[in-house]
């Protein structure tokens, strides 16, 4: 597996516009082969931003490079920085990529 992760500083008092943008965007992400599952992360806040997270796993690094190229991530991103409401983000997003070594999950019940 492959998680893919960007991490926003977003202007304090802009975190529910930004919130917004990802909850009515249109991310294509479920018609994409090798995707497993995205989780929007919000952070601690500081003086001046709050730290907020996209965590996108996949089923391999191939998977997600083939995502970067594809016209579902062109339709996904196309409105990515447009807001009505004044700029967001203090700097770009901050990309980080990660090779799962380990995973542990919950047990499952033994069946009766």
């Amino acid at each position: 597996m492959f998680i893919a992760m960007n991490r926003f500083r977003i202007a304090r008092g802009s975190e529910e516009a930004f919130e917004q943008v990802w909850l009515n965007r249109d991310s294509q992400l479920n018609q994409v082969p090798g995707f497993v599952e995205f989780h929007l992360l919000k952070g601690p806040e500081a003086e001046d931003h709050t730290l907020y997270a996209s965590h996108t796993v996949w089923k391999s690094k191939s998977a997600f490079e083939d995502w970067t190229k594809s016209e579902a991530f062109r339709t996904a991103h196309a409105r990515a920085g447009n807001n009505t409401t004044g700029p967001l983000y203090l700097e770009h997003p901050k990309f980080e990529g990660f090779e799962v070594r380990q995973t542990i999950g919950l047990a499952k019940p033994a069946a009766a």
